[in-house]
């Protein structure tokens, strides 16, 4: 069943946010990661407002996490520490 990594992301250092930039790609091909959305323009009806908000497929929740406790997926994220405020989660599709 496709799951869905969805991210809403405030860059708060854009100059060390370029490091994950650069590193993350990396880690989404390795595991078939298809982008639906990322970072264009959104409009926030409820909540607290992000940058950025991404939507990536993946073809299972197993997909999903490894790609997320992944070594490539583990350094872009430690490259990111402290540029950004990230909230991610994975959701299951409708069958």
């Amino acid at each position: 069943m496709t799951v869905y990594w969805i991210a809403h992301v405030t860059v708060t250092d854009p100059e060390r946010y370029s490091g994950y930039m650069a590193l993350a790609p990396a880690a989404f091909a390795k595991y078939g990661a298809q982008f639906l959305a990322r970072g264009g323009a959104s409009q926030t009806l409820e909540g607290t407002a992000h940058d950025r908000q991404v939507v990536i497929a993946f073809p299972s929740m197993e997909t999903a996490r490894a790609c997320y406790d992944s070594p490539e997926y583990r350094a872009a994220r430690d490259a990111r520490d402290g540029a950004c405020i990230a909230h991610v989660s994975l959701v299951e599709g409708v069958a």
